[in-house]
């Protein structure tokens, strides 16, 4: 009918692929890492290589220099309302297991990945920022456009190097598959 409103309807989202970026100061040590990450989010599927971050200097004081990041993907597909609980878990993480003398050896960004976007949490507001709960913000990171992830004004030095692209890349691909299977046995 001519005029007619349409109200829109609330879904649930379809669910994520989680990622954890580590920046570590002490790469011997992170089996120690991995360890706590599966205890939360059970197994491993995909490990980036291991590269220098030397796109800041913010984390040098505390962590010291020679950092090294790299980014671990989980298995199983979850709701992104989990992001939230995630990001308390791995601040928990820094600040009791992976430190030592005050100072952390290691710093975590949990994330996650869809079909259109790279999204990671954090406990900083600033303007492109999104309160989610509990102390957490979120910020989409990276969009997923023309077979290729493109940065936005805010997207942190590292992520827009394009270091990056070839893990995000292939979780997506993964994350891909898995909807697909998962659509295919009606779930």
């Amino acid at each position: 009918m001519e005029g007619e409103h349409r109200v829109g309807q609330a879904r649930l989202p379809a669910p994520v692929k989680v990622f954890v970026g580590v920046i570590i100061a002490w790469p011997e040590r992170a089996g120690q890492v991995e360890v706590k990450l599966v205890e939360r989010l059970g197994p491993v599927e995909l490990r980036s290589g291991v590269l220098d971050f030397g796109h800041s200097a913010y984390y040098q004081e505390e962590m010291g220099e020679g950092l090294k990041r790299y980014f671990l993907g989980f298995r199983d597909l979850v709701s992104p309302d989990h992001l939230v609980a995630l990001k308390h878990y791995t601040n928990e993480l820094e600040h009791n297991a992976f430190s030592e003398g005050g100072r952390r050896w290691a710093n975590l960004d949990p994330g996650y990945l869809t079909a259109a976007k790279v999204v990671l949490a954090t406990t900083k507001d600033y303007a492109h920022r999104l309160y989610v709960s509990s102390g957490i913000y979120e910020e989409v990171t990276l969009i997923y456009r023309d077979r290729r992830f493109e940065a936005l004004p805010w997207t942190y030095p590292d992520y827009r190097s394009g270091d990056y692209d070839a893990f995000f890349h292939q979780l997506r691909a993964t994350y891909m598959r898995q909807l697909t299977e998962a659509q295919k046995a009606g779930g």
